[in-house]
């Protein structure tokens, strides 16, 4: 099976960094690309649809409340709205 070659573009994953740190109220530093938000860092639900309302609104996009299961962390957020934003077509 080949390896997928997954790229990430910086920049928009330190908008997200920087969206997750101030819900958060951590420093941006802090957050690594797979510290897990509530284990690592202790959010909880209203934390995350806070998360999950400022990403809608920054990228114009409609994130289903389902996938918030899926965002536990920085990459997992990027994915999440990559695929919903059509950031690879």
């Amino acid at each position: 099976m080949a390896e997928m070659n997954v790229t990430y573009d910086t920049t928009r994953l330190d908008e997200i960094r920087d969206i997750v740190a101030e819900v958060l109220e951590l420093e941006p530093g802090e957050l690594t690309e797979t510290s897990r938000f509530k284990e690592d860092h202790g959010a909880d639900s209203l934390r995350a649809i806070e998360i999950l309302a400022r990403l809608e609104k920054l990228y114009k996009v409609e994130i289903p409340q389902e996938e918030l299961a899926r965002m536990t962390h920085l990459l997992a957020v990027y994915d999440v709205i990559r695929s919903i934003a059509g950031w690879d077509q």
